[in-house]
């Protein structure tokens, strides 16, 4: 029997959830999905500059956990950039940090 995953805490929802290239129609617009914790972790690493060690304890993940979700959201994105394919964000296995910090306020 396989282990279930570990969720891993993502700082907050996405803003924006769609992102579509400009002159093609709703209806005819293939997409793809890229998960919450996926867009968290682009966040991390290319925005925030953060190393793949600090990143993934601030997820509560391990770093080669964090890697593998790194690699699949880069992958995704770019597929959407260069095929011309509607980006949802949404889905996987994640917790909000806000979350984890009432619940354990919540046991004190």
């Amino acid at each position: 029997m396989a282990r279930p995953p570990k969720c891993r805490v993502v700082d907050q929802e996405p803003a924006v959830t769609y992102y579509k290239p400009r002159g093609i129609p709703l209806r005819k617009l293939e997409e793809i999905t890229l998960t919450v914790e996926g867009l968290e972790a682009i966040r991390l690493s290319d925005i925030h500059g953060l190393d793949q060690d600090e990143a993934a304890r601030r997820m509560g993940i391990s770093r080669q956990t964090f890697g593998r979700i790194l690699a699949n959201a880069r992958r995704i994105v770019a597929t959407a950039v260069v095929n011309g394919l509607g980006l949802r964000i949404e889905g996987g296995n994640y917790v909000l940090a806000k979350e984890i910090e009432e619940r354990k306020s919540r046991k004190s």
